[in-house]
Order: C-alpha cells, then sequence, then structure tokens
C-alpha cells in the first residue's frame, strides 16, 4: 500500500455551479456563519451541530481540518456557490471523505447543507464530485454513504447520486440525543455501480 501522504489529492473541485476545496485559515467565520444559518435543520442528525459554539471555536475546526487534510487523515471539504465574478461565493455546505481505509481502498461521504438552499441539488451535485473524486483521483474500490435510517433527505441524495442501497444496520450507533438508532448503507462499488 503507498503511504497516504504520497497520494496527490485534489485540494479543489470544481462543478458547473460549486467549488469544492478543503479548509484554510481564515474559513472559520464563513464556516461559522453557514452552520450557524443551519443549526435547526442540523441538530437531529449531526452530534456537532447542537448548540453555537462560536466563530473562535469555528476557526480552530477548520484550521484542524486543514491539517487533517494535510495528513490524509479526513478529507473534508467545503461547498461553496460561485458569486458573481465567478470565484468563491456563500458557504453552502460541507462534505468529504471521511473514515478511510487506504488499504482497500474504501471511503465515506458525509455532507451537510446550509439552510435555505434546499431541492436545487447542491448536495446532490457535490457528492457525485467527491464521488468522482476518490475513483478517480484517489482508486477507490469503494465508496459508502451511511446515515440515521429516519434521515429521508440524505437517503435521496445517496440515491440520486447513484449509490445503491446495501442493507440496515439495526441498532448499530446512537442518535443526537442517545437513542438506539438503525443506519441505512448505501455503496459504489468499483466493477458494479463504477465502471
Amino acid at each position: 500500500m503507498k503511504n497516504p501522504l504520497l497520494i496527490d489529492v485534489p485540494e479543489r473541485l470544481v462543478t458547473p455551479r460549486l467549488f469544492l476545496r478543503c479548509a484554510r485559515p481564515g474559513d472559520g467565520a464563513a464556516m461559522h456563519a453557514a452552520v450557524l444559518a443551519s443549526l435547526a435543520e442540523l441538530q437531529p442528525w449531526m452530534p456537532w451541530a447542537q448548540a453555537d459554539t462560536g466563530a473562535e471555536e469555528a476557526e480552530l475546526t477548520a484550521r484542524r481540518m486543514a491539517a487533517r487534510y494535510a495528513s490524509r487523515e479526513d478529507l473534508s471539504l467545503l461547498i461553496f456557490g460561485r458569486d458573481e465574478q465567478g470565484g468563491e461565493g456563500l458557504v453552502l455546505g460541507g462534505t468529504g471523505l471521511h473514515r478511510m481505509d487506504w488499504g482497500v481502498p474504501r471511503f465515506e461521504i458525509g455532507y451537510w447543507r446550509r439552510s435555505g438552499f434546499g431541492g436545487i441539488g447542491i448536495v446532490d451535485e457535490a457528492v457525485r464530485a467527491v464521488s468522482r473524486m476518490a475513483f478517480d483521483a484517489l482508486g477507490a474500490r469503494r465508496v459508502e454513504i451511511r446515515m440515521d435510517a429516519r434521515n429521508a433527505a440524505s437517503i435521496r441524495v445517496a440515491e440520486r447520486a447513484g449509490f445503491s442501497f446495501e442493507g440496515l444496520l439495526r441498532q448499530d450507533a446512537l442518535d443526537v440525543q442517545g437513542v438506539p438508532r438503525d443506519t441505512s448503507v448505501y455503496s459504489r462499488v468499483r466493477g458494479i455501480e463504477e465502471a
């Protein structure tokens, strides 16, 4: 297995409407504003979005994300809309490759979206781009999406992005309130969903 530090992982992805890039120092304020605007929608699903932790903590998070990206421990990307000049605009959410096994290689995609931008395919577009990066640039054999089985919006994203339902892991995790929950597992596998 090649050492992940020697793998050239793209730091920026471009789609027709979006820029996805790894966090950098200074991104905390924009990230904080996006999370703060979305707390009510994120709280049922995201343990990290239970309260406003403040702008300084968001900046620390952005810097930790940058360090973990550089060390190939976690490949979190911010999702930016395009501004009127075609550059990075508003932070519309986050995505990335997590819980990686470089030996397979296998990755799990996670995502969240800023409130007020639902129903226009932002997350679908981002997930497709991250999936392409995993297969094309990182040689993935398998890419998964796992979610609380009650999260219908997340399930729709996985299905629209071409992931196949593999199964339900019953009572395998705790929800944000500490109550046992089921997890739906979707995947794309090289040689099956992926050419």
